[in-house]
């Protein structure tokens, strides 16, 4: 079972300085990371900076594309104004359906604001006692959403069509 993690930090580099912590476990094995992005959110932005993590994830990484929608829905469909946002509707539902639900959506926009920063990632066999143990200390928040084996395969497949087309 995957698991999409949000940790979200009071600085807009936080993000960055715990993908060293979340390498690091991957590498002793107590983690195993799916696929990953960065939100950094310098103060005083209109918005914020997304990026994907090519470095630590395998080849089973979701894609852009996912990233890409996650992040228009969290982000900037509140900024393109009601029309946008109702034709984002179907979009959502599709999210809903593997465990992305517009509570956490709203979680997420709510707390990821100028001047913090977020670290993304779809993860699994998590050992979580150590990996909480080892986030504790860098004033991160944890929003998560746990996805089904039968919810990540329907991400996958959601967002496979469009990988294939990048190769």
């Amino acid at each position: 079972m995957a698991t999409l993690t949000v940790w979200k930090f009071d600085t807009a580099d936080g993000a960055r300085a715990a993908l060293d912590t979340l390498e690091r476990l991957q590498k002793q094995e107590l983690i195993r990371v799916e696929d990953a992005a960065v939100v950094t959110w310098p103060e005083g932005r209109r918005k914020p900076k997304t990026e994907q993590l090519h470095s630590i994830v395998g080849a089973g990484a979701l894609g852009g594309s996912f990233w890409g929608l996650l992040f228009g829905l969290i982000f900037f469909v509140p900024f393109l104004g009601m029309a946008v946002g109702a034709a984002m509707g179907a979009l959502t539902a599709s999210l809903a359906d593997v465990g992305i639900d517009d509570s956490f959506i709203k979680n997420v926009r709510d707390k990821v604001t100028p001047g913090t920063s977020a670290l993304f990632a779809m993860t699994s066999n998590a050992v979580t006692d150590r990996v909480l143990q080892e986030f504790r200390g860098t004033n991160a928040e944890l929003i998560s959403t746990n996805l089904s084996s039968e919810q990540e395969a329907k991400l996958r497949e959601a967002f496979q069509e469009e990988q294939a087309q990048q190769a």
